[in-house]
């Protein structure tokens, strides 16, 4: 079953996205991917388990964890948002 797998990783550097690309682009059931350095955001699709990729791309070294799409990456990344309590 094919899915998406978001992961933040840590990279500083056009070095940091070889290596991750280098990792995923050997890894069984990857149809595709992207890694964005700026958003330090690696977006995988194929038919793959959300904690194999995760493990395989911390093996390069990189502070990895899934992102949370809900969480706010930064408390200043949320200013001027605010919630309406009910």
């Amino acid at each position: 079953m094919s899915q998406t797998v978001v992961l933040k990783v840590g990279m500083t550097c056009e070095g940091c996205v070889g290596a991750v690309q280098r990792v995923l682009g050997k890894m069984e059931g990857v149809e595709s991917f992207n890694v964005d350095l700026k958003e330090q955001k690696v977006t995988v699709k194929g038919n793959v388990q959300p904690e194999v990729v995760l493990q395989k791309v911390s093996k390069t070294g990189k502070k990895t964890s899934f992102w949370e799409a809900d969480a706010p990456a930064a408390p200043e990344s949320k200013t001027g948002e605010t919630v309406a309590a009910a």
